[in-house]
């Protein structure tokens, strides 16, 4: 006989967004609740895969910076000793024509030979004198760049290096989504620096940014989905979802479980979400949301951390040189991200693809973490794709080609980022209010599809707001009003407020 159960709210997705609502439903302690998964380890697209050898890889790029007090709060919770984290001071560059910029790359054109530098700032005097007599706004992401930073650093590196990344042209892309994402440079301080032979200063909310001693981003989820009680939560199959029933409100399960919910926090994919319920509506509007598919790469190399390496953190490759648009050195995170020195490994070939003695040999070992993107515009060779990158690693002198490669790691996430696509918003906004009228709220990196609110601390708040309004209809700020959120310090919750304080206040009382 199957089971049956009966909960206020129901959260779907143990990745932040999903442990973010969940954290908030046991704060507050009213509504009943569960959250499922059908991962047996919390993370989602912030989770973590150890590779036979030892060598830790996040799948993707992911840092811990916040503009929310409460997500310091929930993480601090979890990880509470100074000896669980590293700070780190961000340390990155663009490679270009051989030279490594620093970040942002048209901050810092200063680096460039002197023909380049003339190009830039001719471009970028040229467009300085379009923005001021110009009576429209730019209508895609390729004229934000023409119109901010000039035609010439858009030809060497805006463009190359968005497709690389998005898979999708910027002239397809909507601006809206900018804000904190893109730098705008200062001309008068750009002139300045060419001429002093100077570079800007670190620029962007993540020029600090915290990583976790172990267990890579993933043991951050894992902490956090610990701090929740045990019987609130189905990981594995006995959280997997088969089918959603908005109409009946009821989610059946596939150890043949139903689970009747009054609300429904979702952090499905929206698209795979409206497929489940065989919503049509859903489904056509789904159709105008665009994705790219994202591979993670990992190499992981015998030797010390070469000098030109240094304590690099991540850095981005606009030319066709390599496959990959961005790679992180993941080993400088952590010295827990890869194995001990005295752990003997046996050499798999060297980077020009020639074989090695095989021989088991200690370390001591560092790694590089790549991205590469892909979609119907930008087809990648899977087979291939993987030699490919190690030659780009030549191609781009991180490696040396007799370096020693110990290990290797690939993995294809089907959904890698949301394309703020010209057409996302009119899609969204239809779609968006279609679910919550049927008690859905579709939430998170897939389940909102708002890449500019898509970081760790924006994913759990989503979470964490939408709890909110359910409970008692408060306006979910970072889903609806991205710069505001991003524009400043959001400390108006804490872990520690609202019905907590009330249940200490009585318990003291009673206690008198």
């Amino acid at each position: 006989m199957c089971k049956e159960l009966n909960v206020d709210v129901l959260v779907i997705g143990a990745g932040p967004t999903g442990l973010g609502a969940a954290k908030r439903l046991n704060q507050i302690n009213g509504p009943s609740w569960l959250i499922i998964d059908s991962n047996t380890k919390p993370g989602g697209l912030a989770s973590t895969d150890t590779t036979p050898e030892g060598f830790l890889y996040d799948v993707g790029g992911h840092v811990i910076f916040s503009h929310y007090k409460y997500f310091d709060d929930c993480l601090d919770e979890a990880l509470p000793k100074e000896s669980d984290w590293y700070t780190h001071q961000r340390i990155s560059y663009c490679r270009y024509k051989g030279l490594w910029v620093p970040y942002p790359f048209q901050n810092n054109i200063s680096i460039l030979s002197k023909d380049d530098q003339v190009k830039c700032i001719d471009a970028l005097i040229d467009a300085a004198l379009d923005a001021r007599v110009a009576n429209t706004k730019p209508q895609n992401f390729d004229e934000w760049n023409i119109r901010n930073v000039g035609a010439e650093i858009t030809n060497i590196f805006m463009r190359p290096y968005n497709f690389k990344v998005w898979a999708v042209p910027p002239s397809q892309m909507q601006c809206s989504w900018l804000g904190e994402r893109v730098a705008a440079p200062n001309l008068k301080s750009l002139v300045n620096n060419v001429i002093m032979n100077k570079v800007a200063g670190n620029w962007g909310p993540n020029a600090t940014f915290r990583f976790p001693a172990r267990d890579g981003t993933g043991g951050i989820w894992t902490a956090v989905a610990g701090t929740i009680p045990d019987h609130k939560k189905r990981f594995g199959k006995t959280g997997s979802v088969t089918k959603v029933n908005a109409i009946g409100h009821k989610v059946k399960l596939e150890d043949g479980t139903t689970i009747k919910y009054g609300k429904l926090i979702s952090t499905i994919a929206v698209d795979s979400l409206v497929e489940m319920m065989g919503d049509s509506r859903g489904v056509k509007l789904s159709k105008e949301l665009f994705y790219s598919s994202t591979n993670v790469i990992g190499v992981g190399i015998r030797g010390e951390r070469p000098e030109r390496i240094g304590d690099k953190c991540w850095l981005y490759f606009p030319e066709n040189n390599c496959p990959f648009y961005r790679a992180t050195i993941f080993s400088n995170y952590s010295p827990l991200n890869q194995p001990a020195n005295n752990i003997e490994l046996p050499t798999i070939q060297l980077a020009n693809g020639q074989k090695a003695d095989a021989a088991a040999k200690p370390g001591p070992y560092w790694s590089i973490m790549l991205e590469v993107s892909e979609s119907s515009m930008k087809p990648v060779d899977q087979k291939i794709l993987l030699a490919e990158s190690i030659q780009g690693l030549i191609n781009t002198e991180m490696v040396n080609p007799e370096d020693e490669i110990v290990s290797t790691y690939h993995r294809r996430f089907d959904h890698g980022y949301p394309t703020p696509s010209l057409e996302r918003d009119g899609a969204l906004s239809e779609l968006l209010p279609h679910l919550y009228d049927q008690d859905i709220l579709s939430r998170g990196r897939f389940g909102s599809w708002k890449y500019e609110v898509g970081n760790q601390d924006h994913s759990f708040m989503l979470g964490v707001e939408a709890v909110d309004n359910v409970v008692n209809g408060a306006v979910e700020l970072t889903l609806n009003h991205p710069d505001f959120v991003n524009g400043r310090k959001n400390t108006e919750r804490r872990l520690v407020d609202g019905a907590q304080v009330f249940q200490k206040q009585n318990l003291e009382l009673r206690q008198k």
